[in-house]
This record gives structure tokens, C-alpha cells and sequence, in this order.
């Protein structure tokens, strides 16, 4: 009994040790070799199997011990982990040491296009690091595809799973044999596998595939954290570009209104517009004149990307350039195009489009102050034409918005649509610092100089193209004084009615054009003028060559024209009669026996014979 008590002893001494199982099996072998009875021998024998199960329960909670410590470890790994990559490579090199595998590696879902290969570790083929698996191909197809671990002992000879070509090439070119792949879930979706591989045949036992489970859980959550943190700093990074773009915008907005405010010009703005961009600006205004160049000598078209910005409300790219339309609510002011600059942010953007509203604040500002001297215009010429009875103060407006009505101007009436022609006539009016205004029916102008005949022709042209229809505009002058004007007025009056009823509607004429229709209806008809304007080159022949053209066709008239009479009227042959109505026709032009023109001519004949 002593003999067994010791041996019991010795159990207990060999467990407090920690000695191994097979240093406790051999105190068996040690009684019966000591000659202990049967009965001693089977006591032994129960207590020595109660000592190796201990034995084994021991070393299998240190053993979970280590697992539960390393996953705590790794835990704390990930947690201070911040790049989603730096989590990954964590990920796989801790699954390799906690298994002891030859490899480790990590695949990542990607929606319908299958897993592919994420991170490795311990990896020598490049043809492996590659590879992309199906949904339900492979093993780690099957995981992603079932979520739920799957284990081979040898991978190749399993006929378990879809084999396919590229994927088992890979798996011979890095020499894999057993595998094991959990999944990595969020929730009910599958995001990733976790993967250990070994080169030579191994069964990795449930505890295993827990364990790679557990970390695979854990690495799921850390690697969900990391791509949230990362959300969150870009968003933190959008948030502080946002806020500086706003910033930047406020200043340029601030600063484009100073400028509006304090009076600056278009090409002021669009200059402080071109310096807070960084590129070239055209200002055009609502018929596509350009009204401001800075920084640019690019051409640019803006007729249909205006339209589009019209639109859209945004400024719209166009071949290379950015345009955005200048409205006032509905209304089209302009455009203002920014070139070299086709990458523009949705910050400059913005700030692009808060100038265009600076720039319409600018030109309607210009608008209204345009419009108050139109006023202060077409009232000054109310008052010259209706006998203001201070003749002194019309001169002293007319000189406070730029008028010296001591000079020579011309007066034209223009007869149209008038709420077309008005705006056009103030346009034109402006850019010859002239005066246009309303004044009864009609639209006058007053314009610098004396060639009636090109003002007239050129303000038809452009009056009738701005309004879209044919506009008559008939002219008086050139007159000095208010006095005068007024004169010029009437005269320019009379010109329109005339140019009404000789059907010469759309164009622009003088007295002097309307022949001897201007002598009758001209208060201050050029009598002389009119006999020269009419006569003047056969005056001239007759006068350098001894010839008598003029009393040819004065006697061709009085004759009836008749060339038999006319011959003997002036005692020459009939043939001598036909060769100089021949040379009246080249120095008059072929038409000069026309209905109108016999009347002219017999007319300033008439006049010749009285001025003599």
C-alpha cells in the first residue's frame, strides 16, 4: 500500500512540475517493473490516466490561453489601426503566426465581378498574388459565395470544389496544398476570405477554424473602423476645402461688388475676375458685342454655349473655354467666357458664377445710369424742337452731357416701329455723341456734322437692322443753334414725308436727293444747287469744249422732241441732232428721257434760263 501511495505521489510531484504525458506514463512501466500486485498496478494505472487527461486539459487551456491572448493582441493591432491597407497586411501576417502556416493571404469581394487577391504573406508566385476567383470557383469562391469556412488537406485532389484553370495553375505555381479560408462578414454580406495555406498536407483541426474564424471576425470590424475613419477624414478634408472655397468665394464676391459699388468699369471686373481665377475673360454684351479682353486673345464663339448656361443656370464648358450667361431674372444681359482654364473645380465654379452675377449687377447698373441720360437727352431734344424760350440753357445741357451745339449737326427724323428704333437711335446716337429721343411720331436724332446723305443712308442701315424692319429716315441741316436744329427738323420732316410718298420706305434721302421734289417742298432750297445737281455735267461740257448740249436739249424739248423740228431749231443736220443727244445720254446717264428725269431736267433748264 506504501508502495502505490508513493506512486500516487509521484503523479502529483510530475503534475506540479508541468512534466509532459510521456514522462507521466511512465510511472506505470516504473510500478510494474518494482513488482507491484495487480490490484496496486490497476490503481496506478486509473490514477496515472486521470494524471494525462489533467494533463491534456491543462494544456489545452494554455494552449486557448495563448489563442484568447493573441487575438488579443491582435485586436489591439487592428484597433490602432487607420489605413485600410495597413489593416489588411496586419490581418494576414497575424494569421500566419497564430496557425503556423507557410501562407497567409486575404481576398477581397467586389460586387458581381467575383474576389480577388487582396494581400499575401509569404507568398513566392506572382502568378498566385494575381489570381481572380468567381463567385462559387475555387475554394475561396465557395466561402465568399456560402459564407462559412471551408478546409482541404490537399486542394488539388479535392473534387469538393469548381476547379478552374487559372485558379489551379496559381495554386501549382506557389506549391499550395492544404487551405483554409473563412469568411470575413459585416452583418449578413460576405466582404472578404481570410485564407491559411501550407505546402505540404495538413488537417487543420475545428479549434483551428475557429480560431481563424474568430480573427477573421475581428479583422471584418477593424477593417469596416478603418474605412470609416478614412470616410471620415476625407469627409473632414471636403468639409475644410468646402469652407475655404466659400471663404475664397465671399472675398472675390466682396471684392467684385466693391469695385461695382465704388464705380469701376467693365474691364476693372473683369480684370479682378482673370487675377482671382487665374485665367483669360471676355465680357460680351447682349448682342455679342465685346465690351472687356483681359489676359487673352483667344477667339471665342459664345452664341450657343450662352444658350446652354441660359438654360441650365450654370456656367457650361465650351471647346476649351467656360461661359456663363449675365441675367437679370429671365433676361439675357451678356456673357462672360474664362479661358485657359478647362479644368475648373466645382469651387472656381462657383466663384465663376457669382462673378457673372457681379457683372450683371455692373451692367444693369450702367443700364440705369444709361438710361437717366437718355432721359435727360431725349428731353433736351423735346425742348430744342418745341422753341424752349432760353436758348442759353439748351446750350449749357447740351454741353453737360457732352453736346457743343455750336457746331455743325445734322438732324434726321426716323420713321418705324418705334419701340424698336428708339433703343437702336439712342445706340447709335450715343456712339457719335449725338442726341436721340421720342418726339411725336417719330424718333429724331442729332448728330455732329454736315454730309446729310451718309447720315441719313447709315442711320437707315443701322436703325432697320436693329429693328428688323425697314426704316426711313429722312434729314435736315447741317444747322448750328437751337434755333437752327429746330429748322433742321422741319426740313428733315418735310424729307420723310416725301421719301413716304415716292415709295422710298427702308432708306435714307436729303432734299438734294429728292430732286426737284426737295426744291418745292425746301424752305431753303439751293436753287443753284438743284440746276447744278441736275445739269451739271453737260454745264461742264459745254463750258470745256465750246459744245451746246444744253441748248440741244433745250430745243429738243421745246420741239417736242421731235428730231426733224430739233434740226431745223438749230440749223444743223439731223444726224448732228442724234450725236449730241448720244453724248447728253453718256454725261446723264441712258435713263435721262425717263418720265421723272424729263420732268427734272426740263425744270432746272427752266431755272438755268432764270438765274441766267
Amino acid at each position: 500500500m506504501s508502495d502505490v501511495v508513493e506512486h500516487l505521489l509521484e503523479l502529483f510531484d510530475l503534475l506540479a512540475g508541468d512534466a509532459d504525458s510521456e514522462r507521466l506514463a511512465r510511472v506505470l512501466p516504473a510500478a510494474r517493473a518494482a513488482g507491484a500486485s495487480d490490484g496496486e498496478l490497476a490503481r496506478i494505472g486509473a490514477a496515472t490516466e486521470w494524471a494525462l487527461r489533467i494533463r491534456r486539459t491543462l494544456t489545452a487551456h494554455r494552449r486557448r490561453e495563448a489563442e484568447l491572448e493573441a487575438l488579443f493582441d491582435t485586436a489591439s493591432d487592428l484597433a490602432g489601426a487607420r489605413d485600410p491597407d495597413a489593416v489588411l497586411r496586419a490581418i494576414v501576417r497575424r494569421a500566419r503566426m497564430l496557425l503556423g502556416a507557410d501562407m497567409a493571404y486575404l481576398s477581397m469581394n467586389s460586387d458581381a465581378r467575383g474576389t480577388y487577391m487582396r494581400v499575401t504573406d509569404g507568398s513566392i508566385s506572382p502568378l498566385f498574388q494575381q489570381v481572380r476567383l468567381g463567385m462559387g470557383e475555387g475554394l475561396g469562391g465557395l466561402v465568399a459565395q456560402a459564407a462559412q469556412p471551408y478546409v482541404t488537406a490537399d486542394y488539388l485532389a479535392d473534387d469538393r470544389f469548381n476547379h478552374t484553370a487559372p485558379i489551379d495553375d496559381a495554386v501549382r505555381d506557389e506549391g499550395l496544398v492544404a487551405i483554409l479560408g473563412v469568411p470575413l462578414r459585416l452583418d449578413r454580406r460576405v466582404i472578404g476570405v481570410l485564407y491559411a495555406g501550407n505546402r505540404t498536407p495538413r488537417k487543420f483541426p475545428p479549434d483551428e477554424v475557429a480560431l481563424l474564424s474568430s480573427l477573421a471576425a475581428h479583422a471584418a470590424i477593424a477593417l469596416d473602423t478603418a474605412h470609416l475613419l478614412e470616410e471620415t477624414r476625407r469627409a473632414g478634408d471636403t468639409i475644410r476645402a468646402h469652407n475655404e472655397a466659400m471663404r475664397r468665394a465671399e472675398q472675390a464676391h466682396d471684392r467684385l461688388a466693391d469695385l461695382v459699388l465704388r464705380g469701376a468699369d467693365v474691364p476693372e471686373v473683369a480684370a479682378a475676375v482673370a487675377e482671382v481665377l487665374d485665367g483669360g475673360i471676355v465680357v460680351h454684351d447682349h448682342e455679342g458685342v465685346e465690351l472687356a479682353r483681359i489676359g487673352t486673345t483667344r477667339a471665342v464663339p459664345v452664341g450657343v454655349a450662352v444658350t446652354a448656361s441660359r438654360t441650365s443656370g450654370r456656367a457650361v464648358p465650351r471647346d476649351g473655354t467656360w461661359v456663363c450667361a449675365v441675367l437679370a431674372g429671365r433676361e439675357l444681359l451678356g456673357a462672360i467666357t474664362l479661358t485657359d482654364r478647362a479644368d475648373l473645380g466645382d469651387a472656381d465654379r462657383g466663384l465663376f458664377e457669382r462673378a457673372a452675377v457681379v457683372t450683371a449687377l455692373l451692367l444693369l447698373l450702367r443700364r440705369t445710369a444709361a438710361e437717366a441720360e437718355n432721359q435727360v437727352r431725349g428731353e433736351l431734344i423735346t425742348d430744342l424742337l418745341t422753341g424752349h424760350p432760353d436758348p442759353v440753357a439748351l446750350r449749357d445741357r447740351a454741353r453737360r452731357i457732352g453736346v457743343d451745339l455750336a457746331c455743325r449737326h445734322v438732324v434726321l427724323v426716323a420713321d418705324g416701329p418705334r419701340d424698336r428704333v428708339l433703343p437702336a437711335a439712342v445706340h447709335h446716337a450715343s456712339a457719335g455723341r449725338g442726341l436721340a429721343g421720342a418726339h411725336g411720331e417719330h424718333v429724331v436724332l442729332v448728330l455732329p456734322g454736315d454730309d446729310l446723305a451718309r447720315a441719313a443712308d447709315d442711320a437707315a442701315r443701322v436703325l432697320g437692322k436693329a429693328a428688323g424692319v425697314p426704316v426711313t429716315v429722312g434729314s435736315g441741316g447741317p444747322a448750328t443753334g437751337p434755333t437752327g436744329v429746330a429748322a433742321a427738323h422741319a426740313e428733315a420732316l418735310r424729307c420723310l414725308r416725301a421719301l413716304n410718298l415716292l415709295d422710298r420706305k427702308g432708306s435714307g434721302g436729303t432734299m438734294a436727293d429728292l430732286g426737284f421734289v426737295g426744291v418745292l417742298l425746301g424752305d431753303r432750297a439751293d436753287v443753284a444747287g438743284y440746276v447744278r445737281a441736275t445739269l451739271g455735267p453737260l454745264l461742264d461740257y459745254d463750258a470745256s469744249r465750246g459744245t451746246e448740249l444744253v441748248r440741244t436739249v433745250t430745243a429738243y424739248f421745246g420741239c417736242g422732241a421731235n428730231l426733224s423740228r430739233t434740226k431745223d431749231e438749230l440749223h444743223v443736220h439731223v444726224n448732228t441732232v442724234v450725236q449730241r443727244l448720244d453724248r447728253v445720254a453718256s454725261l446723264l446717264g441712258a435713263d435721262w428721257q425717263s418720265p421723272e428725269r424729263v420732268l427734272e431736267v426740263r425744270l432746272a433748264l427752266r431755272l438755268s434760263r432764270v438765274l441766267g
